[in-house]
């Protein structure tokens, strides 16, 4: 019996053996300018980090996320349990992220200590972002008539998903912790369409209203009380590069959104610019000027025009 056709079913149509070297090759061109100290060095895990925060998640949030007894001793063993798990592994998770961003000629020891200097400082401050994140809940439900409960915004807002990921990572990155921040923003914002950069400063009481498109840039300030709508972006207007044509990082280029004021959708508001407070921005317009406190900004009238037999045309 012939087993031509099960033969041609098995064989691969690519050569493994010469895909493997030339893969490896292709690494191996790539620009290597810090990377031969970094290539020997354990790498942080996006992994594990969701579990952080999942773990994190349940620890500020135990009755909505994994406590399935309420009373005050289980919950408290509860929230032990998630936050020994959660800070231990952060705490590798850490001293990784150090270590892979160290400079040469670092010790081992140091970047160890550090680590657990930082993480805890992070557990210190976990108290302070639960009570922020309370201000972040009553803002949307209080702020949205389709809300009807607190634990529907909990549960099923992706903007309080995208603010606990963000108020945690924005503690991490005031403390000059590496990468991590980067990956818990990234992570929220795969799930939930919302583009927050861990350094974005944001005031209590914020509220992204529906979310998705949402992008707020790496040094934004947001006040008190601010509400956006999807669509949104708080953005750069310009990037300014050295002498070598690099982009000069950390430079201060994202508006100021000051207290109390409601950003609708699809607006974009770019550069280093002042919304002040109490403003409203209508929606889809552009905005790269300051503008005083109690502004009203709005598309301009839309004009209407008859055309006929190809009128209109440029």
């Amino acid at each position: 019996m012939s087993t031509d056709k099960h033969d041609d079913a098995d064989s691969a149509p690519w050569d493994l053996g010469k895909l493997v070297t030339a893969l490896r090759e292709a690494r191996n061109g790539r620009d290597r300018t810090d990377d031969d100290i970094q290539r020997r060095r354990k790498r942080p895990s996006r992994d594990v980090m969701d579990r952080i925060l999942r773990d994190l998640r349940a620890a500020l949030f135990p009755t909505h996320f994994g406590a399935f007894d309420s009373s005050e001793p289980s919950l408290d063993f509860f929230v032990g349990n998630r936050l020994d798990d959660a800070l231990r592994a952060l705490l590798e998770q850490v001293r990784r992220a150090l270590r892979y961003t160290a400079q040469h000629g670092e010790s081992t020891e140091h970047t160890t200590r550090r680590a657990r200097r930082t993480v805890a400082q992070f557990s210190a401050a976990l108290p302070g972002i639960r009570s922020l994140l309370e201000t972040d809940l009553r803002a949307a439900y209080e702020g949205d008539p389709a809300a009807l409960n607190r634990s529907e915004v909990l549960l099923c807002y992706p903007g309080v998903t995208a603010l606990i990921h963000h108020r945690l990572a924005h503690a991490l990155y005031r403390l000059d912790v590496p990468l991590l921040p980067r990956i818990m923003s990234e992570l929220a914002h795969a799930v939930t369409g919302i583009d927050i950069h861990p350094g974005a400063q944001i005031g209590e009481r914020f509220f992204i209203d529906h979310g998705t498109g949402v992008v707020i840039g790496e040094t934004a300030i947001i006040g008190k009380r601010v509400r956006l709508y999807q669509g949104v972006t708080l953005g750069a207007r310009r990037f300014p590069v050295d002498r070598a044509g690099i982009v000069i990082k950390g430079q201060p280029r994202h508006p100021v959104i000051e207290d109390d004021v409601v950003i609708y959708a699809g607006a974009t508001v770019l550069g280093r610019i002042t919304i002040g407070c109490g403003s409203t921005i209508g929606g889809n317009v552009w905005v790269t000027q300051s503008v005083p406190p109690g502004s009203h900004i709005t598309q301009a009238k839309v004009r209407h025009d008859d055309l006929y037999e190809g009128g209109g045309g440029i």
